[in-house]
């Protein structure tokens, strides 16, 4: 039996590039439906990925403007405020993964699925890099018996923009976002001000400034380890790789302290590393999460049911595949930096 087509909103940009790029690399036969607000633009993207098609979305339609054309999954690829998308995915009883959203505004995404649990499997892939961090972070976090601080720094660099719609959807979370959602001593606050100022050392060492950020990496990383301090920070700046003449990275560090095996005091530290950028790691992610949605990997598809990334991803898979893409889990010496929070 042929496979049904998988439907990419915001396909024709920097993310839907890279991800189409991932996708291939493992399964170049998958078809693909290119959807764009321009026609001629996703006609031409279809054009140059093959096997594509380009098309256009009517978010006002109950079949988005597909009739009866078959979709495997859905991929939202910006912030889709109507979630026309996910009705669409439950009415087809079809795996739905979005990207853009912030933790302020899963609630409607929840409640659809509440009324309609059986209906699909639904990530709500809004961790940094769709899964990245969080799959990194848990197992690092299998060395431990206690895990009782996790504090990511992700270094995004100057010069990694990622298009038009991720500034978008970056312009639309910086203005929503004042706060930055923390666990600290056991309870979920929120970071503002002069709290939220932090500052970490990138992996070449140098002390970086940054801020607090409201990813949903903080309460699944809180959920899945019960660490009583779990904290997530953002720096725009330079990238490692680039101070030092080579081409821009983007390079997440992750430090955990807690209890090793025994029982004894355990502080570590780590970098995820794409040499691409950011575009290209997301990309990755949201290509596994796609293999792993409708069966691709050959294991059966998962049940309907509302997932974070982390829960389908396998982490030796995962890690395996960004090395072969020149990206590496590092671990480093464990530095505690000025104005970075501890237990």
């Amino acid at each position: 039996m042929s496979q049904a087509p998988i439907l990419l909103l915001g396909g024709t940009g920097a993310i839907g590039h890279r991800t189409i790029t991932a996708l291939r690399a493992t399964h170049p036969e998958i078809p693909l439906l290119l959807a764009s607000r321009d026609i001629a633009k996703a006609h031409k993207a279809a054009e140059e990925v093959g096997n594509a098609q380009g098309v256009v979305i009517d978010t006002s339609a109950d079949d988005l403007g597909l009739g009866d054309q078959p979709v495997s999954a859905v991929l939202v690829l910006y912030m889709d405020h109507t979630l026309a998308s996910l009705r669409f995915s439950q009415s087809r009883g079809i795996p739905h993964l979005s990207i853009s959203s912030g933790v302020f505004e899963i609630a409607p995404e929840i409640a659809l699925f509440m009324h309609k649990p059986n209906r699909s499997a639904i990530v709500l892939g809004y961790e940094w890099m769709v899964g990245a961090t969080t799959v990194a972070t848990l197992e690092i976090a299998k060395a431990y018996r206690k895990v009782h601080d996790i504090r990511i720094h992700a270094l995004v660099d100057d010069q990694d923009t990622g298009g038009p719609t991720v500034a978008t959807d970056f312009e639309h979370l910086n203005k929503m976002l004042p706060a930055a959602l923390t666990r600290r001593d056991s309870a979920f606050i929120w970071r503002e001000g002069e709290d939220a100022k932090v500052s970490f050392h990138a992996v070449d060492g140098t002390e970086i400034s940054a801020s607090g950020f409201s990813s949903i990496d903080v309460t699944g990383l809180a959920a899945a380890t019960n660490a009583e301090n779990v904290q997530f920070n953002m720096a725009i700046d330079v990238s490692s790789t680039r101070r030092s003449g080579l081409p821009m990275s983007t390079e997440i560090l992750i430090e955990v302290e807690g209890e090793g095996a025994n029982g004894e005091p355990k502080a570590s530290r780590h970098a995820l590393i794409h040499p691409a950028g950011a575009a290209a790691l997301t990309g990755l992610s949201i290509a596994m999460l796609l293999e792993r949605l409708i069966g691709l990997d050959g294991q059966p598809a998962p049940a309907a049911g509302l997932y974070f990334p982390y829960q389908l991803l396998d982490a030796a898979t995962y890690l395996q595949r960004l090395a072969e893409e020149g990206g590496e889990l590092r671990e480093l010496e464990p530095v505690r930096a000025a104005g970075v929070e501890g237990r």
